[in-house]
This record gives structure tokens, sequence and C-alpha cells, in this order.
């Protein structure tokens, strides 16, 4: 094993890539898991569940203040009556994440709050993470989450991933027409596995049918519905 590594020191693009690798992120973000009462110790990144979504705002309210607030208003926009989100140590050391809304006096918890807000919240702080990984991978974010708010998330990842250099290439994989519906023909990679087990990769914009009828005013999804997508 050494001397394979010792090997691939020699070669720099695999270093490269395996250092590009290594700094792959997935997330599949869970509500419940978000809701739990995590210690309390400020965290950079988001971890794959979400559990340490308390942390992270912690984190955030510490050093990157402006970014935390930019993110508050940005939810003030898709979920009206969220004011400010912070955070509160309890006496055994705990974290608790708390929604303050507008029109009520005492703080809502993470534990009441809905699955949908709570995963445009932590989104939205994947998305300000202060030093983003190259290459970020989402499973399937329109799990519980109300159909009209995945075209906001959709132009959030589209902003997101706009390829300037230390930003984050975005892969999202997903379910949901509705999702798709968001996005032109040039961002939907299809995949389809065959009888011999092996998967192909095809561009939606590769078939002119779907990508004159999405010209005429249909949306993506709805073909993917009617099975345009899927091989026929």
């Amino acid at each position: 094993m050494g001397a394979t590594l010792g090997a691939l020191k020699q070669h720099s693009r695999i270093s490269t890539f395996r250092q590009f690798i290594e700094g792959w992120y997935l997330s599949y973000f869970t509500p419940d898991a978000a809701r739990g009462l995590p210690l309390a110790g400020p965290q950079k990144h988001l971890n794959l569940h979400g559990d340490n979504l308390s942390n992270v705002v912690q984190f955030m309210e510490r050093e990157h203040k402006d970014k935390l607030k930019r993110i508050l208003s940005k939810i003030a926009e898709r979920i009206p009556g969220i004011d400010r989100i912070d955070t509160k140590k309890t006496d055994d050391g705990r974290l608790l994440l708390r929604f303050n809304d507008k029109g009520f006096k005492d703080p809502f918890y993470a534990q009441q709050m809905s699955d949908g807000t709570m995963k445009v919240f932590a989104y939205l702080l994947l998305l300000e993470d202060p030093t983003p990984p190259p290459f970020l991978c989402i499973e399937e974010p329109e799990n519980g989450l109300y159909h009209k708010l995945l075209e906001t998330l959709t132009r959030e990842f589209r902003a997101h991933a706009t390829g300037r250099k230390d930003g984050s290439q975005v892969f999202i994989t997903t379910h949901q027409p509705y999702f798709v519906d968001a996005l032109d023909p040039d961002e939907v990679w299809v995949l389809e596995k065959g009888r011999d087990g092996f998967s192909s990769i095809r561009r939606a914009s590769d078939d002119p049918i779907v990508r004159n009828m999405v010209q005429e005013g249909l949306p993506l999804g709805g073909l993917w519905y009617s099975d345009y997508l899927d091989a026929r």
C-alpha cells in the first residue's frame, strides 16, 4: 500500500483527482434528524443528514453574521412570518434552534417547525457555506417540501452553480416532476439502467421532440410524467 501511494504521488493528475473526490459533499437532509438536540459547539459544515444544523447556525452567528443575515432575508421572502433564527444553549449543554415569528412573542423551536421550513433553511444554509465543496450532491430535495417552493429552491441551486472559481458544481437527483418543471432541458440528465446491468446517461435536450415542446411552453416535468423522457 505504501509503495502504491508513493507511486500515485508522482502523478499530479491522479493526486488532484483524488483530492477532488475527497472534497465531494453528499446531502440527504432529514428534517427529523435536524430536530435533535446536539451538544453545543460551532461546526463549519452541514453533515449528511443535517443533525448538526444548530451547530452550523451557531458557527455562522459567530463567524459569518452577514451571510446568516442574507439567509434569513431569503427565508423571510420565501416563508412569510419568519423574522429571526438563532440558537439557545440549554443547562445540560444541548443546543436549541429557535425560529422567531413576527406575529408571536415566544419563538418556535425546530421540533415544532414543518419539514418544508426546515429543508429550505438547511439548503440555503448549505449554499452559503463559506468554504463550499467543489462538488455538491443533493439527493431528492423535494421530499416533504411544498411543491410551489421547488421552483424557488431550483433558482437558488442554479444561482449557486455559476461555474465561478471556488464555487460548487451541483448535482441533484430527483423523482419529482414539479422539480423538473423548473429546469431547462440542458440541465436535466436522464439515467436508464439497461438489461445488461449498466446505466446509460443522456441529456434531455438531446431529444429534438422534447426540446421543441419545451420551447412551445410545455413544462419539462409534465413531459417526463407523460413518458417523453423515458425510453419508449
